[in-house]
């Protein structure tokens, strides 16, 4: 295949995606989550959304452009997806298919149907793309390596795979920047940036900084709305325990009923937790920002006015250009 078969070939995987009918996309959904209870209709409803974007011919072009791409000698690129979110590994999917290298993919058992279910649409769309890639359990063969994991994981995946080129990805998450002058629509914004997902996500937004004695009635208030959370069970079971722990342990937290809120110098915080830290000026927000950077995946703010962050409501909608904690994966492909 030329790179041209293979971006057409993407460009209508990305039209079948975006004509599938409410019924279909149900299918999908169900075959979701026989696997993986998190991934609801309407979580898979947006993953599919953003591939789709992402297969959008012009970003498609203007992605690939930069890079030249030529006649590769194909290598055995051996990828371990993460399955946290609907078909999150479809990025190096993308990357390494479209720049004409062969793919070894260790799919996540939370995720396996969905990255199947697209596989057979590519292979249905271009036949050729049947000898480009293969699921395996043991990555034994290939030649270099793309893993997601947690920090745990990626040392071993750094120590076995040291001899070999790789990308290791670890923990990363996303932070919001709240000034107290925010308006009903951007904390509304700033709750999709929360909760999609259930806060699954590294682009979920899971601690915010805010100014001394910010008050949070606000964005409790603009995010009201999303009470409806507790009907998944499995929010909700984390709702009620972390909620508890909190209560047990007299740590001061704010509470709407379906989240909490609680000061804490951490990143990550779980299920059903927006952590919050403060900051007195200006400069002390860069500070505490750049002390985090190496685990900080997207900074959100009201229309993007902090330099270096995006809009709030646009943490989990990402440009195929963007890459998992700035790590340019197709030039590392270029340069196998």
């Amino acid at each position: 295949m030329t790179l041209e078969n293979r971006i057409e070939a993407f460009v209508e995987l990305g039209k079948q995606l975006k004509n599938l009918s409410p019924d279909e996309r149900q299918v999908w959904a169900r075959m979701a989550q026989s696997r993986n209870p998190w991934f609801d209709e309407e979580n898979v409803s947006c993953a599919l959304h953003g591939i789709t974007q992402m297969l959008e011919e012009q970003y498609l072009r203007e992605w690939l452009y930069p890079y030249h791409l030529k006649q590769v000698t194909p290598k055995k690129v051996g990828v371990v997806m993460a399955g946290n979110i609907p078909m999150v590994g479809f990025h190096d999917f993308l990357s390494v298919l479209i720049s004409g290298h062969y793919l070894l993919a260790k799919l996540s058992t939370d995720d396996t149907p969905l990255m199947r279910r697209l596989a057979d649409m590519l292979v249905g769309i271009e036949p050729a793309f049947a000898n480009q890639f293969e699921f395996v359990e043991i990555l034994k063969d290939a030649d270099a390596i793309i893993a997601t994991g947690s920090d745990n994981t990626a040392r071993y995946f750094e120590y076995y795979f040291a001899k070999h080129p790789h990308i290791i990805r670890k923990n990363r998450t996303s932070i919001g920047i709240l000034t107290g002058h925010e308006e009903a629509d951007d904390l509304n914004a700033l709750g999709d940036d929360f909760f999609r997902y259930y806060g699954l996500g590294c682009r979920n937004v899971s601690k915010v900084f805010v100014p001394e004695g910010y008050k949070f009635d606000k964005f409790f208030e603009a995010n009201q709305h999303r009470q409806s959370i507790l009907e998944h069970h499995k929010y909700h079971n984390n709702y009620d325990y972390n909620k508890s722990i909190l209560l047990v342990n007299k740590v001061p937290h704010f509470d709407n009923g379906f989240m909490l809120v609680q000061q804490s110098e951490n990143m990550v915080s779980p299920i059903s937790v927006l952590f919050y830290d403060t900051f007195s000026s200006l400069t002390d927000l860069r500070e505490k920002l750049n002390a985090v950077k190496d685990k900080t995946q997207v900074v959100v703010s009201a229309h993007g006015w902090l330099e270096g962050s995006i809009p709030f409501g646009e943490a989990q909608c990402p440009m195929v250009w963007d890459y998992a904690d700035g790590v340019d994966t197709l030039a590392f492909l270029q340069k196998l």
